[in-house]
């Protein structure tokens, strides 16, 4: 018996895509097609889903590793398998964190999206072992410590300098630091366009925590 496949994403050339996998193997049928992951407990909830190919971030910034959380939890038997473009490696270890069984980057595409469905329905778990190289100005984003990117995570937020300090509770003058530092280290002219620019180079993400 095939298959069934939920494609929960919110982009719709991925969303095609994923679709026409499904739809020209033989060995999946498409159970549905959703772009926002609060639609998905339901879905499985319905009992007609083997496999879910989940978006990171879904319309309405719906968080799509919580809902892969929630259905691991409710539906063990459900395989989730997380898919995004974006190449913060907070994302690997939240995957990972959720129970997703495993973790495909769009952009990236060492083993063919259909090959890594294939193993992840016989039992393995498919992980990369890094995410893609993202540039963020001059720098790279494995040029950055685990403390510089927590900063960044939450200057791009919207954070001051304060407020960083006591959520990550280190001191406002360490904060002050790493920001200095990210900005020497990627030429950013101010800590205005070094969040802006950590966002569109996706080596951050503020919607997802």
């Amino acid at each position: 018996m095939p298959c069934r496949v939920l494609i929960v994403d919110d982009q719709f050339i991925p969303r095609q895509f994923f679709e026409n996998t499904v739809r020209l193997s033989d060995r999946y049928v498409l159970a549905g097609s959703v772009d926002a992951a609060l639609y998905a407990d339901a879905w499985c909830a319905e009992g007609g889903v083997d496999l879910v190919l989940m978006d990171v971030v879904t319309n309405d910034g719906t968080n799509g590793l919580e809902a892969a959380a929630r259905i691991k939890k409710s539906y063990p038997k459900v395989k989730v398998i997380v898919v995004t473009s974006l190449p913060d490696a907070l994302f690997l270890q939240m995957a990972r964190a959720a129970g997703a069984d495993s973790f495909w980057y769009k952009e990236l595409q060492e083993d063919p999206l259909l090959e890594v469905m294939d193993r992840t329905m016989a039992g393995e778990r498919i992980w990369p072992d890094k995410p893609p190289e993202a540039r963020l100005g001059m720098a790279k984003a494995e040029d950055f410590t685990d403390r510089e990117l927590a900063v960044l995570r939450l200057l791009a937020k919207g954070l001051s300098d304060r407020e960083i300090a006591e959520q990550l509770h280190m001191g406002f003058t360490t904060v002050r630091y790493h920001v200095d530092n990210l900005m020497e280290k990627t030429g950013q002219s101010s800590r205005t366009a070094l969040a802006v620019n950590a966002v569109l180079s996706g080596i951050t993400f503020p919607g997802i925590d």
